[in-house]
């Protein structure tokens, strides 16, 4: 199996169906003490199972045919492009709680450049899955580096984990902090110093036409 074929997607052979879906949902409110049958949650299992069909989006995504399409014509560019703040909304594998924060995505390019657009789906490719963070930071660095084939590749992510700030040790106001650094970005200190501080430089309030 080529790296390739490793970062996309497994499909899954005997998934439910929407039918078996939504009676899953249903035997989970009668566990939780309450009657499905109920007005208030008689529609409930259809709308999880559309829900889940957003969360979990990115399951029919894939990464690597994401980053295919790249442009050569960048006149020898060949410095940082940083793409900072990228919403992340995933959702933890151990408690399918909500992961929310923010992703920031660097490299160096050599010869070509992806649409800026196509940094953003991939983060939601893969984050639009059931994750832990450390897992999605290499994902997001891999396929990158894998399919652009860049000099240096740099993520790093930001986010709250509603496993620990709604249950268990209850501490809200906690986001951790992961990266994966690939290429320049890991072997040239300076190159990763540059890195880091484009990202603490104040963002513009808007594009000025």
């Amino acid at each position: 199996m080529t790296n390739a074929a490793k970062l996309r997607a497994k499909p899954v052979s005997d998934r439910p169906s929407r039918r078996q879906a939504e009676a899953a949902v249903r035997t989970l409110l009668r566990w939780a003490g309450d009657d499905p049958g109920r007005e208030g949650l008689r529609d409930t299992p259809s709308r999880v199972v559309r829900a889940y069909e957003e969360f979990f989006a990115g399951y029919a995504t894939d990464p690597v045919a994401l980053l295919a399409r790249t442009f050569e014509e960048v006149e020898g560019y060949d410095e940082i492009v940083l793409l900072r703040n990228i919403r992340l909304e995933s959702v933890c594998e151990h408690h399918m709680a909500p992961i929310i924060g923010r992703v920031h995505v660097g490299y160096l390019p050599d010869r070509r450049v992806v649409g800026i657009s196509k940094l953003a789906r991939v983060v939601e490719a893969y984050g639009k899955r059931l994750q832990i963070q450390e897992k999605l930071t290499a994902q997001i660095a891999n396929v990158i580096n894998e399919v652009l084939e860049p000099r240096g590749v740099a993520v790093v992510i930001e986010a709250a984990h509603q496993c620990m700030t709604t249950r268990g040790v209850h501490k809200p106001g906690v986001t951790m902090t992961t990266s994966r650094m690939l290429g320049a970005f890991r072997d040239d200190a300076a190159t990763r110093r540059e890195f880091f501080a484009m990202l603490q430089t104040s963002p513009q309030s808007g594009c000025e036409g």
